[in-house]
């Protein structure tokens, strides 16, 4: 288990208010406040659902993202293509690996920057998931 939640700093409930971070005991935690009530919504319930998403979305496409993977880190071969798909294939168990570890900080700061968001309301459901680059908002038909 990591030690702060794995999206802290870039969560906010739906009024754009960012959900801090908090533990209940060792368990990691957002904090969203509900009309002066904080509630604490386990931190994994909400980064397994944005992880979840991210799967779904890549679904499909392991072809396209691990030729243009290979492209980027300038490995523009078929092995290196081959080994990017199948690491795409099984991102469950990458994510799992992430969860244990956690995103570094400067991670976290880049992808605030770039204008990643996550959307959750006072129950800890994600609502959206907003990302930097994505022509139009598929998650965002509430």
């Amino acid at each position: 288990m990591p030690n702060q939640p794995l999206f802290a700093g870039l969560v906010i409930d739906e009024e754009g208010r960012p959900a801090e971070s908090a533990f209940i005991g060792n368990e990691p935690c957002y904090v969203v406040d509900d009309a002066g009530f904080r509630r604490h919504i386990p931190a994994e319930q909400v980064d397994r659902a944005v992880l979840a998403q991210m799967t779904e979305m890549m679904k499909g496409s392991e072809d396209l993202l691990s030729e243009q993977t290979a492209k980027m880190l300038g490995q523009d071969d078929p092995f290196s293509k081959a080994m990017i798909e199948q690491q795409l294939k099984n991102i469950d168990k990458q994510f799992d690996a992430l969860m244990k570890t956690g995103i570094p900080e400067d991670m976290r700061a880049y992808l605030g920057m770039m204008g990643f968001k996550v959307v959750i309301n006072y129950h800890g459901e994600v609502l959206r998931v907003e990302q930097p680059g994505r022509a139009g908002d598929e998650g965002g038909d509430e």
